[in-house]
């Protein structure tokens, strides 16, 4: 009930919730196309994911390979990966975030 003895309007409840989720579902696909970098070693190792975080592209310098040091290499293949996953994060946040907080508002959601 809402305050004041009014009953929700549920039809206006339920399009409100399919707009919020068609925006999420357009939010996804846009985070799906989009691609961020992350980088390590000053640039040796680039990393490319999309918004939603599949990894898209990884480059390596030729300086960065040594037969000898394998172990810095995949160090720095992780590290560019973490750093593009969290560029992708916080696109995920600066898209999703304010979709998430409007389904949480709604009265009658279990969100």
């Amino acid at each position: 009930m809402i305050p004041g003895g009014g009953q929700p309007n549920m039809q206006q409840l339920l399009q409100q919730a399919q707009k919020m989720q068609q925006d999420l579902a357009a939010a996804q696909e846009e985070l799906a196309r989009t691609e961020v970098g992350g980088q390590a070693g000053g640039g040796l190792v680039k990393a490319t994911v999309t918004g939603s975080g599949e990894l898209r592209a990884l480059v390596i310098a030729p300086e960065a390979v040594d037969p000898e040091d394998t172990e810095t290499l995949a160090d720095l293949v992780v590290a560019a990966v973490q750093a593009a996953n969290e560029n992708a994060q916080q696109l995920q946040q600066q898209k999703l975030g304010p979709l998430a907080q409007g389904l949480g508002g709604m009265p009658g959601l279990p969100f």
